[in-house]
């Protein structure tokens, strides 16, 4: 396992990369975000999982991860940060953070969160609905033998629809899941994002794969499905 750690405090570094190399894993630390994506960049796909800090000189940690799933980059993320409320951790998971951890911490603990977050990515299924693959561990998309870049939102929204199995899934539920909205907040946002999945997912294809359930929702037909 090769990890990226991101942190200003360069006592935290030594002391994150001294406790990966106790437990057989890799690490290449650097002091900002700047300096991440670069590191990104050279490594092309090589790091597995990013520690990353929030309070941060000129960009901080939240806006550097949010940059990141919009690129594209969905690798596994953990924020290790001195902020300890609830509504900090609770938008770091929202924005998609795979575990959030309080400093100070043991070393212990930082290697078990580690290992957790890996065993539950490779956990996730491969979805397979006659030619559309949707891989939710790496969170990629391929239709036939093109690859689809999709936005981190309507990967989420495309991920509810494969998992519900040909279930109609409700634009409640949707909110619900995709956007943690308990109540209709009186916008289009479901319809906009389903109408950009179907312009990603059906360009140059007759049809939709994506039905409407008039007065009930949305559904993935699952004929000639697999997980």
């Amino acid at each position: 396992m090769r990890i990226l750690v991101v942190d200003d405090d360069p006592g935290v570094r030594r002391y994150i990369q001294r406790v990966l190399e106790r437990n057989d894993m890799e690490s290449v630390a650097v002091a900002g975000a700047d300096e991440a994506r670069n590191r990104l960049d050279a490594e092309r796909g090589e790091i597995d999982l990013m520690l990353l800090d929030i309070t941060m000189p000129r960009e901080s940690g939240w806006d550097f991860l949010i940059q990141q799933r919009e690129a594209g980059n969905e690798k596994p993320t953990i924020f290790l940060t001195a902020h300890h409320s609830i509504e900090d951790r609770v938008r770091g998971l929202r924005m998609g953070a795979d575990d959030y951890i309080i400093k100070p911490f043991a070393g212990e603990e930082l290697v078990a969160r580690i290992e957790a977050v890996m065993r539950r990515r490779e956990s996730l299924p491969t979805f397979s609905v006659g030619d559309l693959r949707v891989d939710l561990a790496s969170r990629i998309v391929e239709r036939g033998e093109e690859r689809i870049e999709l936005s981190p939102r309507e990967f989420d929204v495309l991920g509810a629809l494969v998992q519900a199995r040909g279930r109609t899934v409700s634009r409640r539920e949707l909110l619900r899941r995709v956007w943690d909205i308990e109540f209709d907040p009186g916008t289009k946002i479901v319809e906009v994002q389903i109408a950009r999945l179907r312009r990603k997912l059906d360009e140059n294809r007759h049809g939709s794969l994506i039905e409407t359930v008039v007065g009930e929702g949305y559904r993935i037909p699952v004929h000639g499905s697999s997980a």
